[in-house]
């Protein structure tokens, strides 16, 4: 059975300090962040690391009501979520609320990197938040 899911996009990690953990990734990565940028919706700046087919995203919290300054509050930093790349996330939102899972948006939203995005519940989902990716057209 194919899920629609199909691959890991990125791993989301909240950081305190994007030009910090730049200079950490970029020593243990051995390569720059591509891009960065800023998602006023979500109160995040965003930084993204391209290592062969894999893609880090550092997360820093623009203020104190941000879901990643809740997060470090709560947790200190570290793996935020994992995201998964999808081709229809309108029929895969639909397909996760008929399995029950809790979706955190109803609508996609616009998310970094030119997704559009929605996030799973972490609390039905093994206590791993999942966001789901697709390309913008």
């Amino acid at each position: 059975m194919n899920l629609g899911l199909n691959k890991i996009e990125h791993l989301g990690i909240a950081v305190k300090s994007i030009d910090e953990s730049n200079t950490l990734y970029t020593k243990i990565l051995g390569v720059l962040p591509y891009k960065e940028e800023v998602v006023e919706s979500e109160g995040v700046r965003t930084s993204f690391f391209q290592v062969g087919p894999n893609k880090i995203e550092l997360l820093e919290a623009l203020h104190s009501k941000s879901p990643i300054a809740k997060f470090i509050e709560k947790r200190g930093e570290g793996l935020h979520h994992v995201a998964y790349a999808v081709d229809d996330i309108r029929s895969e939102m639909s397909r996760f609320q008929k399995e029950g899972f809790q979706l955190l948006n109803t609508e996609p939203k616009i998310g970094a990197d030119n997704k559009l995005v929605c996030f799973l519940h972490p609390k039905e989902t093994g206590g791993t938040l999942i966001e789901l990716c697709q390309d913008r057209r």
